[in-house]
């Protein structure tokens, strides 16, 4: 039984505006751009739950990574009514510092992640300093105290978390990345996280720099397009473009928070 569409929320909460086309792209760019990120957590509220993507940094860490702090992510999702202390479930996409911060934020959740991003996380990969770069050992010691306190589920590839939610592993930015995969108005549609980065890494097949393996982040691609019922339906990570092509909620959360089970207001870039 098809369950009644879910509302999908993107909550911005920092900012990076140095970064250029040169930073985006493995390769670099020839043209290199202005090209800054944003940062978000995601939120899904439908048939009488909700459930957040993501965990997102807090100011402390925004200093650490020269981030532009903009907001706690609990916060933000405060202005949608959603009180971090009423969760029951959080999915992590992978275990960079930006995705699962704020370890404290949600005290009576579980957490939904990936087998292949635990190990990863705690394994002799993050014995070299490139590839332990984008995670932090607060943010992983966290996790592995909720794995002995009861509080993590772990998924190896697809599951269903539940009925019109989903998560899907799809690696290569991190080697257990997971995608969410949701039932809307508009269809499935696709929180993609760091799978893609921005549309333009997907969109012109240039992975984002930091990464497991090149190969699965490019065959990655692929995969999103094929969960979503359309093209469209798949939002990148850190893209400041979806700002403007989705709606505000409500009056006032301009650039704060967007709808995306809404129609969007132009094509994607």
């Amino acid at each position: 039984m098809t369950p009644e569409p879910y509302e999908v929320y993107a909550v911005r909460y920092a900012h990076n505006p140095a970064a250029t086309a040169a930073h985006n792209f493995v390769g670099g760019d020839p043209h290199d751009v202005p090209m800054p990120l944003d940062y978000f957590v995601w939120a899904i509220k439908g048939n009488g739950r909700t459930f957040i993507v993501d965990t997102g940094f807090d100011a402390a860490m925004a200093e650490k990574r020269k981030r532009q702090f903009l907001r706690s992510p609990g916060e933000g999702l405060k202005t949608i009514g959603i009180d971090p202390d009423g969760i029951e479930d959080v999915i992590i996409s992978h275990m960079h510092y930006d995705h699962c911060g704020n370890y404290d934020l949600f005290p009576n959740a579980r957490y939904h992640l990936q087998d292949a991003e635990m190990a990863y996380s705690t394994g002799r990969c993050m014995c070299h300093g490139a590839l332990k770069l984008p995670f932090e050992e607060e943010d992983v010691v966290a996790m592995v105290r909720k794995v002995f306190a009861g509080r993590v589920k772990f998924h190896d590839g697809a599951s269903e978390i539940a009925p019109g939610i989903s998560v899907h592993h799809v690696g290569g930015h991190s080697k257990g990345l997971q995608v969410v995969r949701v039932w809307t108005r508009r269809g499935w549609l696709i929180v993609a996280s760091d799978a893609s980065h921005f549309y333009a890494n997907m969109n012109e097949g240039r992975a984002f720099p930091v990464l497991h393996s090149l190969a699965e982040t490019l065959e990655g691609y692929d995969r999103l397009w094929e969960l979503a019922s359309d093209r469209s339906n798949v939002i990148p990570g850190h893209d400041p473009i979806i700002l403007d092509r989705y709606p505000a909620p409500s009056s006032g959360l301009e650039g704060v928070v967007v709808r995306l089970d809404a129609d969007p207001k132009e094509p994607a870039g």
